[in-house]
Formats: structure tokens, sequence, C-alpha cells
């Protein structure tokens, strides 16, 4: 098992005794539990089956919404970088949007698109998108001069130095932004999901707070971070795919 894995594991093994620790010596059970009683109750949740209809439901919103902002944004950013009109057309677009809180628009999406899925990838969309945006035209339009006007020499063509440089200098770009994306996402899943939602881990959030159930509330927070560490870590694995060169320096280390 690589060394990296083992410190993350270690890293995650003080986390758990530090929390449990702290636990029982706050042992205020309305702000912080056990771990031993967050996975009884995770247990408890999992027979009932409402953990995994909640959880589905999340996953859906989820992959929907980051989904979809993966395509848009990644498709808007390479139209925006390929020209400097665009780009200034629509510059002030993305900078009012992306300032813009996206929780004040949960009532309006849920009005307009209903309590189904459609209004909550709707919001998950618009709270990740621009981060991908942003960082797609950030990488294809600062490639390095001297690459492109090497190339150029040996006379490649536009198609041919837009796929063989450009893109793979803006790939670590593009993936930091969707790894910021995915935060976002996950954090829109929860604020789509406090407005109308009937199911979902945030709906599940919710109704644990309303009930004072402080361990159910962390089984869905942990699922969440879970979610969130699959996600990134997903995503380092394809740029070390697609981008291994990035990474030499690194591991030599």
């Amino acid at each position: 098992m690589p060394t990296s894995i083992w410190r993350g594991l270690l890293s995650f093994g003080v986390g758990a005794i530090i929390w449990e620790a702290t636990a029982r010596y706050l042992d205020n059970k309305l702000f912080l539990v056990p771990l031993g009683a967050i996975f009884d109750r995770f247990m408890e949740m999992a027979r009932s089956g409402d953990l995994a209809a909640d959880a589905s439901v999340s996953f859906i919103e989820f992959i929907g919404g980051f989904g979809l902002a993966a395509i848009v944004g990644i498709g808007a950013g390479i139209a925006m970088s390929a020209s400097k009109r665009i780009r200034e057309f629509f510059d002030p677009w993305v900078s009012m949007l992306y300032a813009t809180p996206t929780i004040a628009l949960g009532p309006l999406f849920m009005l307009a698109l209903g309590i189904g899925y459609g209004s909550k990838i709707a919001l998950i969309f618009l709270t990740a998108v621009f981060p991908i945006l942003i960082n797609t035209v950030a990488g294809l339009t600062t490639t390095d001069r001297v690459l492109l006007e090497v190339v150029r020499s040996f006379g490649a063509t536009r198609m041919q130095t837009y796929f063989k440089v450009r893109m793979p200098a803006a790939l670590p770009f593009i993936i930091a932004g969707l790894r910021v994306a995915v935060a976002r996402a996950l954090v829109g899943v929860v604020v789509a999901e406090l407005f109308g939602a009937r199911a979902g881990l945030g709906f599940l959030i919710f109704r644990s707070a309303q009930v004072f159930d402080t361990a159910g509330l962390w089984v869905s927070v942990f699922i969440l971070a879970i979610c969130g560490v699959a996600s990134v870590e997903f995503l380092k694995w394809v740029e070390k795919r697609m981008a291994p060169w990035r990474f030499q320096n690194i591991e030599d280390e």
C-alpha cells in the first residue's frame, strides 16, 4: 500500500481519537456525540432502509447537478478561451452569477421547477459550474507561449496545437476546478434539500436537527464528507492517468 494512503489513514485515526476524547470530555450529546454512538445510529438507520433511500436521492441529485456542471463548465470555458470577444461579452455575467448567493435562489427554483429532482439539480448545477468554467478559461489562456511557438515552428496545425499542447497544459486547472466544484456541489445538495424536499441527506440533516437527533445528523454529515473525499481522490487518479508528468517530481520527494 502506498505511503500516502498510510499517512491519510493515520491522519483519520488521530482525528478519531481527538473526536472521541473531546466528546467524552465535553459530555454534551446535543453538540458532539462519541463515534460509537454515531456508528450505532448509522447501523440502526441502515437496517430500517431510510438511510439508503435518502442517500440514493442525494446521489442522483449530485450526479445530475455536478455532471451537468462539468459538461457545461468545460464546454463554455473552451468557447470563452477560443475567442476574446466571447470572453469579454460573458465575463461580467460569470462574475455576477458566481458572486450571487445561491441559497437565495432555492425558493425560486422550487417555484419554477417544483419540489422534485429538477429544482435540486438546477441549484447544484448553479453552485458548481462556475469554478469549473473559470479554471478552464484560466488554464486555456495561460499556456506557455514558448511551447506554442515551438510546436508552430514545427508546422503543427491549430487543432494539433490545441489538443497536443493547450489542453494538456490546462488539464491541472480543469481538475482543480472540478475538485472545488465537488465540494460546492455537496454543499448545494444540502442547501437544495432544505427547500421543500421529502427525502435526501440534506433533508435528513434538517429532520435530525428538528428532533435533536445529533447522532443521526452526524451520520449524514459523515456520509457527505466521505463522498467528498472519494470524489476528490477519483479526480486525483484521473489527473495522474492523464497528466502523469505533473507528479514525477512530487513522487521523487
